[in-house]
């Protein structure tokens, strides 16, 4: 069952406090519908939409480009190409033949691709790498990565402050620190971010 989170306003309207419940609200429910729910009060709403706005801000900062090559496979490549220099020497020239096809594949995978920015697909991506993940074995062998819900009520202050920061080292790491002077800088932006949204 799909959790949504309310905020209460003026004239005891609710208002959507997630990007989640916005599309719920907006896009599949139809006007008039009649709901019934089960409400929880969470212990600090600020800090919840705090932590989306940090996510907002790292999903604006974000440009996507390039990607048609993942990095697991210029890995696999850049070994393979030093274990044939190992055996037959002209690390270089192997590298330049190689370069020459990640170019080649790359522009033949573009012809096929658009890229989209998705802020969920970006939002599921922040919270694998924050390790706030549970790991899955496929039928072919393969490991799949869910994020856990995020949702505040799913989690107690302390879990969801080590996720806060989490994010806060992810979105640094990757995206922020090109455009903020420090982890701090970021958090006073989320917060801005934060009171204009109110």
């Amino acid at each position: 069952m799909a959790q949504y989170s309310f905020i209460k306003s003026q004239g005891g309207v609710l208002l959507p406090a997630t990007p989640d419940t916005v599309d719920f609200v907006s896009n599949k429910l139809k006007l008039g519908a009649l709901l019934t729910a089960d409400f929880k009060r969470v212990r600090n709403p600020a800090f919840h939409r705090k932590f989306f706005s940090l996510l907002n801000l790292g999903f604006e900062y974000w440009e996507p480009v390039g990607g048609t090559i993942s990095p697991s496979e210029k890995r696999l490549l850049r070994g393979y190409v030093r274990h044939l220099a190992s055996y037959a020497g002209s690390e270089d020239a192997l590298s330049a033949v190689a370069d020459e096809y990640f170019a080649t594949v790359s522009s033949r995978r573009a012809a096929n691709i658009s890229t989209t920015k998705s802020f969920e697909a970006f939002r599921r991506w922040v919270t694998i790498e924050a390790g706030h993940f549970d790991v899955f074995q496929l039928p072919d062998g393969s490991l799949l990565k869910e994020p856990r819900s995020i949702s505040f009520a799913k989690m107690d202050e302390l879990e969801f402050n080590d996720l806060f920061k989490a994010t806060l080292d992810v979105l640094w790491t990757f995206i922020l620190s090109k455009s903020f002077t420090d982890q701090q800088a970021v958090e006073n932006a989320a917060s801005q971010l934060m009171g204009y949204a109110a």
